[in-house]
């Protein structure tokens, strides 16, 4: 019942609940043959269509059915991108239960208490994640059984997994005969947890009003902008914030769906990208850095991609130049949270930007962007009052909206907003349009003399170094200062600079008091369970590190 007053003229209009099973009704009913495309686990090709899926997926809810499983019941997913996880997505939410995807790149220990947080009674999961399984299933005493992605011939024989199933017995053993159910569309759909790189993971519970309300807005032009006329490739892994709401904005407009499985390495991208004419994809840094590797190290342009959103840690300009002007692919700086469902803001231009330089058009395009309509933002000072958008003042970045969390699973952690806002953790700023712009996490930006240091900045001018493959910035302690930042860079395979001519290279980018006091190459630079970069533990690895003196 809402909390509002309510009109003496209602409106009146059909009262029919937002439901995600409505994404794949309406996918079926009017892009049936439109293609789901699978790389399996088994290494072949799959296809099929929405029909198909659709078809299956009432058999795998039929099958829930029959064991037992409840409205609002929790099955979590240790799964890659593929048929068989959509088909999952929709079975589960559609039925009434809770989808709960779990990232299989945490640590066993961590899986298994998201697990038991989450009380799952039952665990579907791919066949390359059966050693994890073996290793959490002695430790998740509330999971009733296990459901490998995988036909009765692939079960391992002599496995300990109790009530283990083969995903395919499950469904061919139950009828496509499936009425979604109709209930209240502010019903639980979905469960993600962070990525936990401090303390326990937290579960963000998405509702089904939510996720249709961010398909809608992901969808539009100045978001994610998907049709029927794409071939979507989602990088973003399904079990990364529901692959930034991909496989429902998908089946929404009606998009062919490419899903990649578990070979996310350039070569089997880029055949893939080219074998199924991939026009719009979605992933983070990282991916795209492979990708980009093996195109140019092999000479190879597209043919048929035009357009990437990039998320998840800032895109170094660079990055975005490359794919813009040597292979003719529009990237969009998107920026969001798991909190958030996750799409806050995407990097789009207005008309008013048409006639300016490319320059200027970079400089609008490398921030994270406009928020979408739904979304609400703005930056505070430590004292919470609101700060200009001047696009030059940091503050703290608060936010609000129709999918935006505003307590966590079980409410850990306690009441987390500050007077109905959000706090994000990231340190922004907003120019005069409302374009944002991420200047550093908040635990992660320097203060030096009582001023911040950018980190992101400093790591944009390094990447643009021709020899320079990945760069992080921390700040290290310093007597007088108090912090000053150390860089830390990786070289691309094969070149060389040394530390003066990388320092030298910075003059005239930064202001000179932002320049880094010393630079340390590393081989590799440690990432997380979503690729972004663990500058805790690169803290705490130069915590002694001794800078140069004046």
């Amino acid at each position: 019942m809402s909390s509002y007053p309510m009109s003496p003229l209602m409106g009146q209009m059909m009262s029919k609940p937002m439901l995600i099973s409505s994404l794949i009704e309406h996918a079926d009913r009017y892009f049936g043959k439109n293609e789901i495309v699978s790389r399996r686990v088994e290494g072949d090709i799959h296809r099929y269509n929405y029909t198909e899926c659709h078809k299956r997926a009432k058999k795998l809810a039929n099958a829930f059915a029959g064991m037992g499983v409840k409205m609002g019941d929790r099955i979590a997913t240790l799964a890659w991108n593929g048929y068989r996880h959509l088909e999952a997505y929709y079975a589960v939410s559609g039925s009434g239960a809770v989808l709960h995807t779990i990232n299989p790149r945490l640590h066993p220990e961590q899986i298994a208490y998201i697990a038991n947080h989450a009380e799952d009674q039952y665990l579907l999961f791919d066949i390359t994640f059966l050693p994890i399984v073996e290793a959490i299933a002695s430790h998740c005493p509330l999971i009733k059984g296990y459901i490998m992605m995988c036909d009765r011939d692939r079960l391992p024989a002599d496995s300990k997994i109790p009530n283990l199933m083969a995903y395919e017995d499950v469904i061919d053993a139950n009828s496509e005969d499936f009425v979604w159910p109709i209930f209240d569309e502010n019903s639980a759909s979905s469960l993600c947890y962070t990525s936990g790189t401090t303390g326990n993971p937290k579960g963000a519970l998405y509702s089904h009003r939510s996720t249709i309300l961010h398909s809608y807005a992901s969808s539009l032009p100045d978001g994610l902008n998907v049709s029927a006329r794409d071939s979507v490739l989602p990088v973003v892994p399904m079990f990364h914030v529901n692959a930034w709401g991909l496989p429902y904005s998908a089946p929404l407009n009606g998009s062919k769906l490419v899903f990649p499985g578990p070979n996310l390495d350039g070569k089997s991208l880029y055949e893939l990208f080219e074998q199924e004419k991939v026009t719009f994809s979605a992933g983070v840094p990282t991916v795209w850095l492979g990708l980009l590797t093996y195109v140019a190290q092999n000479n190879l342009k597209f043919s048929s991609f035009k357009r990437t959103v990039i998320g998840g840690s800032a895109c170094p300009p660079a990055m975005m130049k490359t794919l813009r002007n040597t292979y003719g692919v529009e990237v969009v700086h998107a920026w969001g949270m798991t909190e958030m469902s996750p799409l806050g803001t995407a990097g789009t231009l207005m008309a008013k930007h048409t006639d300016l330089d490319e320059d200027e058009k970079q400089s609008i395009l490398q921030k994270q962007g406009h928020v979408l309509y739904g979304v609400d933002m703005k930056i505070v000072d430590d004292a919470g009052k609101e700060l200009p958008w001047d696009g030059k003042t940091y503050g703290n970045l608060l936010v609000k909206g129709q999918w935006i969390i505003d307590h966590y699973y079980k409410n850990e952690g306690g009441d987390v907003l500050e007077d109905g806002w959000f706090p994000t953790g990231d340190v922004a700023t907003i120019d005069g349009d409302g374009y944002m712009q991420i200047t550093d996490r908040s635990k992660d930006v320097i203060k030096s003399g009582g001023e911040w240091i950018g980190t992101i900045d400093l790591e944009n001018v390094a990447v643009s170094h021709p020899a320079i493959l990945q760069a992080a910035c921390i700040g290290v302690f310093h007597p007088k200062w108090d912090e000053r930042p150390l860089l830390l860079a990786v070289k691309k395979p094969g070149a060389e600079v040394s530390k003066e001519e990388l320092l030298q290279y910075f003059d005239g980018k930064v202001a000179k008091w932002w320049l880094p006091d010393d630079v340390v190459f590393i081989d590799s630079l440690p990432l997380g369970a979503t690729g972004k970069i663990l500058k805790n533990k690169l803290r705490e690895q130069f915590k002694e590190h001794k800078l140069p003196t004046a």
